[in-house]
């Protein structure tokens, strides 16, 4: 995922010989800032930007040109509830998915004429070892099997947006459209900050 250009190359090779009606664009990785940091380090952000944002827009990039050329297929982008507000702990992380959404979005309007459906899934936490290492609170976690069956049926309805939980979803999109000082007071409260 690291690896843009070969990623391209390899998807276009597979789109060219095989008939993908679906993309489930999932690759993520996240760090969290340790105590004592004032912010990520270069490093560590350009690692989760490579993997998160540059391998998932590549991934697109990859299939795209064959999904075009048939007029079909389906394109689902996994972002994060964190797009919605941004969690002090893990700000390049929730940048990351903050891009992928609108990206996602943006991709929907432009790709619907042309047969394309794309879809974009914003899980809150879902029981895994990268949410296992999340050094804050997991509120609502979900198991995988859940997530699974919540974004399949997201997608065969076509949804613009899967998101879920639900009661967290509302919680973070309600986050984005408060004003500011209320919004961080309530993220430090619930315990996302270092």
């Amino acid at each position: 995922m690291r690896d843009a250009a070969a990623g391209i190359e390899a998807l276009r090779k597979v789109s060219s010989q095989y008939s993908i009606d679906l993309v489930i664009v999932n690759a993520g990785v996240s760090r969290a800032i340790g105590k004592g940091l004032e912010a990520e380090s270069w490093d560590a952000a350009r690692v989760v930007l490579a993997v998160n944002l540059d391998g998932a827009i590549a991934t697109v990039a990859g299939v795209l040109p064959e999904m075009r050329r048939r007029g079909a297929g389906q394109i689902a982008i996994v972002s994060s509830l964190a797009a919605y507000f941004g969690l002090p702990i893990t700000p390049i992380y929730c940048a990351s998915k903050a891009a992928l959404k609108v990206y996602g979005e943006a991709m929907r309007g432009l790709l619907a004429p042309q047969g394309i459906a794309v879809n974009v899934v914003l899980p809150g936490f879902v029981r895994t070892p990268m949410s296992d290492r999340f050094p804050g609170a997991r509120p609502l976690l979900i198991s995988p099997e859940r997530a699974a069956t919540l974004i399949r049926r997201g997608l065969e309805h076509n949804r613009a947006r899967i998101a879920f939980p639900r009661t967290l979803a509302w919680a973070m999109w309600f986050q984005s459209v408060l004003p500011a000082p209320l919004s961080q007071w309530m993220v430090r409260t619930a315990g996302f900050n270092r």
